[in-house]
């Protein structure tokens, strides 16, 4: 976990002490704590949350638990979320702006599109409900004037897809300032989902 939050500031996807990462463990979730530079994490820094919100450790919680707690608990099929202020993200955020079908690798978030969820406070149980509803059948959404979430299987899976989609918010800002992308339509949105599910798997070898 410490080593990929490390790696969402070395990326640029993250500054700061700005974003969290939750990952799922027995009875619970393993959580980064607040305000805590990245580079200065140690193992014991971790905080263990359970699901009834109370928390073991000597460290805050991110001020952000309810939406990893929501999220791991709606959500079986997800191990990890991270949550970070990307530049390109953040700043189709702030206009409100979700991520249409201007590019099929959308699809890569689960779905036709890469939602915006309402603003609301960070930190609050309406910030949480905002970010499920986005979420409801995708793996990644936008929150509105505040930043983005990415869910995956694991932590890998999390931050690929979160670098995916900062990469498509990136290419839509700067289609923007040109005009109006073409969107795909709804068939070829549903064609290339289709695809995507035995995209990248290679046969198991012979002999």
């Amino acid at each position: 976990m410490i080593a990929t939050a490390r790696r969402m500031n070395a990326s640029g996807l993250n500054q700061g002490t700005s974003g969290n990462l939750s990952q799922r463990v027995e009875d619970g979730f393993l959580l980064t704590p607040t305000g805590m530079d990245y580079d200065t994490l140690e193992p014991e820094d971790l905080v263990l949350m359970r699901w009834d919100g109370s928390h073991e450790g000597k460290r805050a919680p991110s001020s952000e638990w309810r939406i990893h707690r929501d999220l791991l608990a709606r959500r079986p099929e997800v191990g990890a979320v991270l949550h970070a202020h990307s530049m390109f993200c953040t700043t189709l955020a702030c206009l409100r702006r979700g991520i249409p079908s201007f590019h099929y690798m959308v699809t890569s978030a689960g779905g036709e599109d890469i939602r915006c969820a309402p603003y609301a406070t960070f930190g609050t149980e309406e910030l949480s409900h905002h970010a499920v509803e986005a979420l409801e059948g995708r793996k990644a959404c936008l929150l509105a004037n505040h930043g983005m979430l990415a869910m995956g299987k694991n932590l890998a899976g999390a931050f690929k897809l979160a670098v995916e989609v900062e990469t498509l918010a990136a290419m839509y800002w700067r289609a923007l300032q040109v005009g109006e992308p073409v969107l795909l339509d709804a068939a070829e949105m549903a064609r290339v989902i289709e695809k995507f599910k035995t995209y990248g798997q290679q046969p198991e070898p012979k002999g």
